[in-house]
């Protein structure tokens, strides 16, 4: 059974799906490759849109500030690896304790409920981008887990019914202490807190057909391309497989690498643009201001490179200063990706600044004015679901960072989206 109708079912029809489940014969492997990584991409990847390309407010001085991308994607990595250790964690507590509660020790069965039983909290993680309410939904997510957790636990371990309650219980106090552990390593790992905007517009699934068990979603919408990234995934877990069975370690290593790429990049492998194509980018006047000190860069890991080329301008007086940076996100461009499938937008004010998220013209853009005299005017927008162009200043205002953006040849970074990638 394909990703969506998998978590379309279990969300929908649990008490049907896990006598389905409970029959079926899945890999470790094949679980965590083909169901675990992408649904657990859903959460790693709001958080990234929403500290790296969207942003945290500096409500008493004004500005915005974004999480580096390549922190930005450490972060969504470390997210990805502890939801596998957690998935492997738990199921090792489910078998342990099964014989304690009149159950059957059973490592693949244990598997099953341990990974499948995280689904509605997965797919609750988008909505970490929504502000306010977004918490609060991303908890129903987690309390509806529990409850799948409730149905298939005594089903696929054969508990009794008489000691499903406390079987449960026991395993439901450790999912929490492990999710408590994980939740402080991640905040000391990239940090807490998300600027509160964005949305998912639309009908949330988009167009879909169905033909039996099959469902599928228009090619376009975000659940398409969510559906199109499982088949990839799925593709890449059977090579790891492969390579598990019969490679040698470098090329084990090779497929690791090649999987988490494959994840990351949205279903293709891409390789990042050279820093010398990037700074022409970098002009030697950028808002009416002259260029005071520039750098560029590419870094990164395997196959998750990123370029940066970055400026800073400034008059004599030190009153107007503008800084600008073009970045191709790379290896990462399906996080990239996924903020332009899903049509993140919204608005929000206070008393210390506008800001705004919306598509314009087809791309991704983020401004926000401050009121505060002195305070910080930035612009983003996002091209090709890969380039990403920032310039922030103070002592000028947001409609001149504007004009100075739109004059560099965004055209032609933009027609640049296909160069390193691998299908």
């Amino acid at each position: 059974m394909g990703l969506i109708e998998r978590v379309k079912n279990i969300i929908l029809t649990p008490k049907t799906e896990w006598p389905v489940i409970g029959g079926e014969t899945a890999t470790a492997g094949a679980l965590i490759t083909g169901y675990v990584l992408p649904l657990a991409a859903i959460g790693a990847i709001a958080h990234f849109v929403s500290s790296s390309l969207i942003g945290h407010s500096l409500p008493f001085i004004g500005g915005t500030y974004r999480t580096p991308l390549l922190m930005g994607a450490g972060v969504a990595i470390f997210t990805l690896v502890m939801a596998v250790v957690g998935v492997f964690i738990l199921s090792l507590i489910i078998n342990a304790l099964a014989p304690s509660f009149g159950g059957e020790k059973n490592t693949d069965q244990a598997m099953k409920v341990a990974v499948y039983s995280y689904t509605a909290a997965w797919v609750a993680g988008i909505f970490q981008i929504l502000p306010w309410v977004g918490g609060l939904l991303a908890l129903l997510g987690a309390l509806y887990s529990l409850y799948l957790l409730f149905l298939g636990l005594p089903m696929l371990m054969k508990c009794p019914q008489d000691k499903a309650i406390g079987y449960t219980a026991v395993v439901v106090i450790c999912a929490i202490v492990l999710a408590v552990v994980i939740g402080m390593l991640s905040a000391c790992i990239g940090g807490i807190g998300m600027m509160a905007t964005g949305a998912m517009s639309g009908n949330g699934f988009g167009d879909h057909s169905s033909s039996g068990d099959k469902v599928t979603f228009d090619k376009d919408s975000a659940m398409g391309k969510l559906q199109d990234l499982g088949k990839k995934m799925e593709e890449s877990g059977k090579k790891m497989e492969a390579a598990e069975k019969n490679g040698t370690d470098a090329e084990k290593a090779a497929a690791a690498a090649a999987m988490m790429g494959t994840l990351m990049g949205g279903g293709k492998s891409v390789e990042s643009v050279s820093i010398e194509q990037l700074k022409p980018f970098i002009p030697d006047t950028f808002a009416g201001l002259p260029k005071k000190t520039s750098k560029a860069e590419r870094t990164g890991m395997a196959s998750i490179m990123i370029s940066k080329a970055e400026a800073t301008y400034g008059d004599e007086t030190g009153q107007k200063s503008v800084s600008l940076d073009v970045s191709d996100s790379g290896g990462m461009s399906g996080l990239m990706g996924l903020a332009s499938w899903a049509n993140v937008q919204g608005e929000k004010e206070d008393q210390y600044s506008k800001e705004k998220t919306a598509k314009v013209d087809g791309r991704m853009v983020n401004e926000k004015m401050s009121k505060q005299e002195g305070g910080t005017n930035s612009y983003s927008v996002v091209l090709g679901e890969r380039f990403m162009v920032n310039a922030s200043g103070r002592g000028v205002d947001l409609a001149t960072i504007k004009a100075a953006v739109a004059a560099l040849d965004l055209k032609k970074l933009e027609s640049m989206k296909d160069e390193g990638v691998k299908k």
